[in-house]
């Protein structure tokens, strides 16, 4: 299997051109394990697959190194239409790109030989209970400034949906805050169904935030491109940020904008590390 591994601010992939290769009879959620083992493997917090789409030329498959799949993500979208780009699968200045959470549109502001720089629109934010999704009675309401009790703690969380579930707790020193020890038990929490990812945030001032993921089977990870979405609107909606703001990540920083008609556009980098094979 023919492979490039790609990274979107430190967040990293390896990616599949699954029209190409033939992946029939193939367990995917283990070979998603094999290949992101970081000891044994290429070494990701993901595996992604280009294949051919219904309501777009091509669409994104991803799946967790805990091999579980993933509807959508925001810095591997980035990577995916670079990969496109770089293949040769895909001209232009905006592709159409479907996901398990949609279409979206992706379109690059700068291309270099061996990265770039790529806005995405990533839709608007699902808030209700139902859509996120949230166990209990749905009132239509958004869930901002909600109490969880979790490891002996009382946070103050706002949950968002960015296609994927996001659990924003804010904290005053995300670099000091026990992310790797209260992430799991959000991720877990019986409020998620389908699990959430968490992401911790500071907020600099209304315009920088910064901000570590505890993302839904991947754990720690760089950057989270949709929990950089999801702190934003949340900050937004509770009046601690802006509608517009850099976010700082450990792998590197991520414009998001949060437009008056509703849509959150995220721009950030993506970039090729190298090519390799992969053994099935």
């Amino acid at each position: 299997m023919r492979f490039t591994k790609m990274h979107g601010a430190g967040n990293d992939f390896v990616v599949v051109d699954a029209t190409a290769a033939s992946l029939d009879g193939v367990e995917m959620a283990a070979l998603s394990r094999r290949v992101c083992d970081r000891h044994m493997g290429v070494g990701a917090d993901g595996l992604m697959l280009a294949v051919r789409g219904e309501q777009a030329p091509f669409r994104m498959r991803l799946w967790n190194s805990d091999g579980s799949e993933a509807e959508m993500c925001g810095n591997g979208i980035r990577c995916f239409a670079r990969f496109l780009q770089k293949q040769g699968l895909a001209s232009g200045h905006e592709l159409a790109i479907e996901t398990g959470a949609g279409v979206k549109k992706v379109q690059f502001i700068e291309s270099g030989e061996r990265s770039a720089e790529l806005r995405v629109d990533m839709g608007a934010p699902l808030l209700r209970r139902a859509d996120i999704p949230m166990a209990g009675a749905d009132d239509g309401a958004a869930f901002v400034g909600e109490t969880l009790s979790v490891g002996g703690r009382e946070l103050d969380v706002i949950c968002v949906s960015m296609g994927v579930p996001h659990c924003v707790v804010r904290v005053d020193d995300v670099d000091a805050f026990p992310v790797t020890e209260i992430g799991p038990l959000i991720e877990n929490h019986a409020l998620f169904p389908r699990r959430t990812n968490v992401p911790f945030v500071e907020a600099l001032s209304g315009s920088e935030l910064k901000a570590r993921v505890w993302e839904r089977g991947a754990g720690l990870t760089l950057a989270c491109g949709t929990g950089a979405c999801s702190c934003v609107v949340a900050g937004a909606l509770d009046g601690w940020s802006g509608r517009s703001a850099l976010v700082h990540l450990e792998g590197g920083d991520l414009r998001i904008e949060w437009l008056p008609d509703g849509r959150v556009l995220m721009t950030g980098p993506a970039a090729e590390v190298f090519t390799g094979e992969f053994p099935l």
